[in-house]
This record gives structure tokens, C-alpha cells and sequence, in this order.
């Protein structure tokens, strides 16, 4: 028998209590109606900066984060960080992290570190277990996790004089390292994922030599700004070859990482986070509706471009930067041509917007979207095909034939895991005439566990069976 939970607040935090466990082989559904949303929220918390803050933090010695995301993903960044001897304790609920560090010598793990679902903190922490002076480390995740590449990141461990490897050869977890990093020269690939500079970047300042990180085509820039931006306020500062300031999308770029170093974090406040909050614009925007989104002071996020995005699209944006509140009115959607490659992970929503746009829309610049959770580009458009849309994957991104925002038709879709397509899929739901059924929608814990719970919260017309 399914139980319907409407509102989900209580059940929601049941599960992140650990009262209730949540089996994704058993899945959630979100049955979603046509429906208006109003009011004023805040921002969920950075996902991206929570990752970096807790790794640096794990790293030096006393922290504290302030307002960090505790989700699935984070969690797991917490846990690995525990695996090599930091003590991290979440205070006021969650509302604060204290970290006591490892002061730059962490401790060889006494068990496989388990990333689960989180590519951020699988390539981060393959890095800093290069700092381990004994021993051998091994990192895996689940059964997504274990496709997805790694190997440019194994090449540079091993140039800089670590030993990494993947137990099946072909760069993908369950990896084995060995350190320690002794630093020195590299060049990296960057066009699959920025993620592997940024894990270089945070543990080469503790080798024993200065490093010079050359990354070739990488993507996903402001990330890499994010990455840099904490370290600078932990003490350590990374001087980035003539585009130091322009960080091009593609670019070649060299990295001059000192050595020797210490972290001292001490407080940071995580800001909130412009992919999250795209899911609550858009749903505004879908149903030409009046929202405010809070909690959105500028930062080094290369998704605040969502609101330029959406302005593009006809949406009335408006942002106070100094206040940090984004106001949102709907209106008449039309299409664009748009290069994603900096922003990857607003695809998803951008795809959901052109559906129901007049015109076509181009998304380009994302190969690299059929290495995430999913292969984003294929499930994206074969589940958006199933509610109507004319939509084609292409080499580098989608097109996407705009259709009335009334003639998407309902169906049963799929998230397949991922949680930006849950979240992106939901938000279709809310155009449909009639009952549109979203299957798997608890992974959309992994970065805003409190989606269903703020979205209701809303107005929108939303029921979770269990």
C-alpha cells in the first residue's frame, strides 16, 4: 500500500535523521498537477563551496562553516574527510560544521572511503589521500559513481609522485593511492571534468615542491574560481598564468601552486546556490508566477548566469545584488541559442524553459554532460520526448523545438538517480494537463534535500507516494 505524504517537511527530515531509510531501489514518485507557485524563500546553501570548504577545512586545523548543505553528497565529503582523521561535529542542527583538522598530515584510512554518489568528493579526496605518508588508500562509491572517468587525474597523481591506479585499469573507482604527492610538473586534460584541477589545486600547496598544473581545455571555469577563492581565504594563494582575472572557457592554463603550506580556514560562510535556486526561477517562470528567491549575494558562481539567462528568455529578473533577493515575474517564454559550456548544470532547467518557449533553442557547449550522474544530454531528451517535446541531442548539447506551455502532455517519466533531472522533470509536471508522474524523485537529496518541502511550500500542486 503507498502512502501519500503532503507536505513531506516531516518525512524529509525523518530520513535525514536516519529515522527512516530510503531505499533508491524502492523509489519515490512525485505525482505533479498543473499549478502556480507565489511568495518569498531563501537559497539552499552552495553545494559546490560546502564540498571545497570542508576538504580545505579537513586539511588545516579549526574551522567553522556557517550555513553549509547538508545533503547526500556533502555527507559523504564529511565522511571521507573523518576517514583521514579530521573530526568534524555539526552544530544548531546542521547550521554550522566545526572541523578540527588534520594540520596537513592525514591519517592513512582504516577503511575503503565510500564517496557514494558524489563525483566532487571522489576526485577531490583521491588527491588528498596522495598526502598520506603510509600505507595505501582505496576510494570507490556506488554502482554511477564506479562509470565515471578519472583517469586524467590518475596520470597527474603519478606524474607529481604519488601512486593511483584503478583496480580495473580503465580510470574508473575503485581506485587504489599511494603517496606521498612529492609535487613537480603536470599537464592535465580538463575537458571532462574541472574537477580534477580543483582536486590538484587543493592538495598540491602540501606537497613537498611547488607545483605548475598545466590544464589543457578545461571546462567548467567558475568552479575552478571557486576552488581558488577558498584557498585564498585559507592562506593560500594560487597565481594563475596572464588570465589570473579571465579565466577562459577552453583555455590553457597554467597553475603555480606553492609548497609547503598550511590551510587556515578558521569561519567562512557558505552562500547560496544559484543551480538550487534555478529549479524555484524556472517553476515561477513556468507558471507565470511572482516569486522571491533570497539568500543570493554575488560569489564566484558561474550559475548566478541564470538570471541573465532568463532575462534572454523573456522572464521579468530582477536582482538586487546588495540585498542578494532575486524577484521573479513570469511571463511569455521564447527560445535561444546558448553556449552552457561554463554553466553545465543548469542544462536541466534551460531545457525545461525552452519546451515550453516560442522558437527553438540551441544548447551547446556540454559533451561533457554524458559523464555526470547520468548521460544527461540522452535521458534528458528521451524523457522530455515522453511529455511532448521536440527535442534532439546533438554532438555538444540539445535543440529543443519550443512548444505552447499548455500542450506539454502528462506522462510517467524517469529520473534515472539523478537529482537534476528530478528536480528539472517535476518542473515540467507543473505545464501538463493532468497527472504527470516523476519516478525516483528522493535522489533529489543529493543536492537540495529540501526541494519538494520548498516547492510545495510554494503553492504548487505536488503529492510524494511512497
Amino acid at each position: 500500500m503507498e502512502l501519500i505524504y503532503k507536505p513531506v517537511k516531516l518525512f524529509l527530515k525523518f530520513i535525514k535523521c536516519g529515522i527512516v531509510k530510503v531505499r533508491r531501489s524502492v523509489g519515490m514518485k512525485a505525482i505533479v498537477r498543473r499549478s502556480r507557485i507565489s511568495g518569498e524563500i531563501d537559497a539552499p546553501p552552495s553545494k559546490s563551496y560546502t564540498h571545497r570548504a570542508i576538504a580545505i577545512a579537513s586539511l588545516g586545523a579549526r574551522s567553522e562553516l556557517i550555513a553549509p548543505l547538508i545533503s547526500e553528497d556533502t555527507e559523504a565529503t564529511i565522511n571521507a574527510a573523518k576517514s583521514l582523521g579530521a573530526v568534524v561535529e555539526l552544530e544548531g542542527g546542521g547550521e554550522k560544521i566545526v572541523i578540527e583538522g588534520v594540520e596537513g598530515r592525514p591519517a592513512t584510512p582504516d577503511d575503503v572511503i565510500n564517496a557514494q554518489n558524489s563525483g566532487t568528493t571522489l576526485r577531490f579526496f583521491t588527491a588528498i589521500s596522495a598526502l598520506c605518508e603510509d600505507g595505501a588508500s582505496v576510494i570507490t562509491g556506488d554502482a554511477s559513481l564506479r562509470k565515471r572517468p578519472n583517469g586524467p587525474l590518475l596520470a597527474s597523481l603519478n606524474e607529481l609522485g604519488a601512486e593511483a591506479f584503478s583496480t580495473k585499469g580503465d580510470g574508473t573507482a575503485p581506485i587504489v593511492i599511494k603517496g606521498k604527492l612529492r609535487g613537480g610538473d603536470t599537464d592535465i586534460d580538463g575537458s571532462i571534468s574541472s574537477q580534477f584541477v580543483s582536486a590538484l589545486l587543493i592538495a598540491c600547496p602540501l606537497a613537498e615542491q611547488e607545483s605548475h598544473i598545466r590544464a589543457k581545455n578545461l571546462i567548467s571555469v567558475p568552479y575552478t574560481r571557486i576552488t581558488l577563492e577558498i584557498l585564498t581565504k585559507a592562506g593560500v594563494d594560487v597565481e594563475v598564468e596572464e588570465k589570473e582575472l579571465e579565466l577562459e572557457e577552453g583555455s590553457h592554463l597554467t597553475f603555480h601552486v606553492p609548497a609547503g603550506k598550511s590551510y587556515d580556514l578558521r569561519t567562512f560562510t557558505i552562500p547560496g546556490d544559484f543551480s538550487s535556486a534555478s529549479y524555484l526561477m524556472a517553476a515561477a517562470a513556468l507558471t507565470d508566477s511572482r516569486l522571491k528567491v533570497t539568500n543570493l549575494l554575488p560569489s564566484a558562481q558561474g550559475d548566478s548566469r541564470i538570471v541573465d539567462i532568463m532575462s534572454d528568455m523573456g522572464v521579468d529578473m530582477r536582482w538586487n545584488r546588495s540585498s542578494g533577493v532575486v524577484e521573479v515575474r513570469g511571463g511569455e517564454l521564447r527560445g535561444i541559442s546558448i553556449d552552457m559550456s561554463e554553466n553545465p548544470d543548469l542544462v536541466p532547467t534551460v531545457s525545461v524553459l525552452a519546451a515550453v518557449a516560442e522558437g527553438n533553442t540551441e544548447i551547446t557547449g556540454v559533451p561533457h554532460l554524458r559523464y555526470k550522474e547520468t548521460n544527461r544530454l540522452s535521458i534528458l531528451a528521451g524523457e522530455l520526448r515522453k511529455l511532448g517535446v521536440k527535442i534532439k541531442e546533438q554532438e555538444d548539447g540539445l535543440l529543443i523545438e519550443g512548444t505552447d506551455r499548455g500542450n506539454l502532455k502528462p506522462a510517467e517519466v524517469d529520473s534515472h538517480g539523478d537529482h537534476r533531472l528530478a528536480m528539472a522533470l517535476t518542473l515540467a509536471g507543473l505545464c501538463t494537463e493532468g497527472e504527470t508522474v516523476v519516478r525516483d524523485v528522493e535522489c533529489a537529496s543529493v543536492s537540495y534535500p529540501a526541494f519538494f518541502d520548498d516547492i510545495l511550500r510554494l503553492g504548487a500542486d505536488i503529492d510524494i507516494l511512497y
